[in-house]
């Protein structure tokens, strides 16, 4: 059973000085999970650089491992993937644990669905309260049955189809990760797989399908898309190189536009319009952020982040901007409590099921910061300071990385410093995301309370 980290307090305080430098935020998570998993249904050996090695990421390299690829780290985010075909998983021999992982989950469910194989999948305390049925209801679709606790969750068997038919869904409400999940499971089935979103989702599984030799094709219907991949393709391995995540990137941007006179530099940062709704917003606040040196590597758009220190003003953020900033609202929370003005962030409904009921824990932040704000709805409701938040609370993260990081910069520029209940987690998706911004700020900005 996966064993959780211990609680670990951490606080950040405004630092002595503006914050300076360049840094490399950690590789994407999204193009992690995938890059490990196309590397294991690929013929050949694909060299993966810049991989996240986060726990997340390390988990579904064990489970591709389990699974009978032959899993490789050479060092330095350097990994070597020998991948078995498409269809030629094996059974593994124990259960797979996904620790806090769902997006490793979710996709592991459409992978393990095409293949005629039986397997056993668990996770953290976390992962075994999130929802699951959301993707065990399409996928049996293909034959594939399951076996879930109640309420579609954690732990779950499933019994992969040994002739997996092709799938026509609807996703009813916008998941990459449901999306992800049919289109793996569609790789070994006969015919073209069809999954229809009603929102356009961040698209890493179509750009590395295509990157692979998958032939996928995309068609446009209202705000959301059609997706169309051919069956049993013969997959390749190719190379691919991970560029930085814009999940993680946020965090010392934000931190870099709240304390006065700061100027970054975030190298090599994964730009894909469907994953930058976050920066759209903070532009349209008035954020000084500059690409640099735009760039595609592996099929993904990056660019080098310049942010400096700016007066930032509320916004109304609309609900169809969720999907591709979804990860974003609580540090964005974080800006609006600093912004001059009142920011709504629209139609917020699916952080209700993320790590943690992320709605909630946001709010949580805000009021124990002193920062008001409202929930109407599905929206939040922030009332910014236009300058400094008071701060001064400490803050319950759930187990849930991305309140810990959004707890600690909203430390960084508050009045007083701000502590997080558990920081452990944050090494889940950010590994040495203390040690990154106290040397951004050229001190001990974060540290023991």
């Amino acid at each position: 059973m996966h064993d959780t980290p211990a609680a670990r307090l951490l606080a950040a305080r405004a630092p002595a000085r503006p914050l300076s430098g360049k840094a490399a935020v950690p590789g994407d998570k999204s193009i992690s999970h995938r890059a490990l998993m196309f590397g294991a249904l690929a013929v050949g050996t694909t060299e993966i650089t810049g991989l996240l090695e986060g726990e997340d990421v390390l988990r579904t390299a064990a489970a591709m491992r389990a699974l009978g690829a032959t899993v490789q780290n050479l060092g330095g985010g350097h990994w070597r993937v020998a991948g078995r075909g498409i269809g030629g998983l094996v059974e593994p021999e124990d259960v797979l644990d996904m620790g806090n992982s769902g997006t490793a989950a979710r996709l592991l469910c459409g992978l393990l669905a095409g293949h005629k194989l039986f397997a056993v999948m668990t996770g953290d305390a976390s992962l075994r309260k999130r929802p699951m049925k959301r993707v065990t209801e399409p996928l049996s679709a293909t034959g594939a049955r399951f076996a879930t606790r109640a309420g579609g969750r954690l732990p779950l068997a499933v019994e992969g189809a040994a002739d997996p038919l092709p799938l026509d869904y609807r996703v009813p409400v916008p998941s990459a990760q449901v999306k992800s999940a049919c289109l793996l499971a569609g790789l070994c089935a006969r015919g073209i797989t069809r999954v229809v979103e009603p929102e356009a989702t961040r698209d890493h599984t179509e750009n590395m399908l295509r990157h692979f030799g998958a032939t996928v094709e995309v068609g446009i219907e209202g705000h959301g898309r059609v997706i169309e991949l051919t069956g049993q393709p013969e997959l390749v391995a190719a190379p691919v190189v991970v560029p930085g995540d814009p999940s993680s990137a946020a965090f010392p941007a934000v931190a870099a536009l709240l304390v006065p006179g700061s100027e970054i530099l975030l190298r090599g940062v994964g730009m894909n319009p469907l994953r930058a709704g976050l920066f759209a917003t903070l532009a349209e606040m008035g954020a000084d952020i500059t690409r640099l040196d735009e760039r595609i590597e592996g099929g993904e758009p990056v660019a080098d982040l310049r942010v400096k220190a700016s007066a930032l003003r509320a916004v109304d953020v609309p609900p169809e901007r969720a999907p591709s900033m979804i990860d974003e609202y609580p540090i964005l929370a974080v800006a609006a409590a600093a912004a001059a003005g009142t920011t709504r962030m629209r139609g917020l409904k699916e952080l209700r099921v993320k790590e943690s009921d992320r709605l909630a824990a946001t709010a949580a932040l805000l009021e124990a910061n002193g920062i008001r704000f409202a929930i109407e709805g599905d929206d939040l409701v922030v009332h910014g300071a236009g300058g400094p938040p008071p701060g001064g609370g400490t803050v319950v993260t759930h187990m849930d990385h991305r309140i810990a990081m959004s707890a600690l910069v909203l430390g960084l520029a508050a009045q007083r410093p701000v502590t997080a209940d558990d920081a452990a987690f944050i090494e889940t998706s950010f590994p040495g995301f203390a040690a990154l911004m106290n040397r951004l700020a050229g001190g001990e900005a974060l540290g023991a309370p």
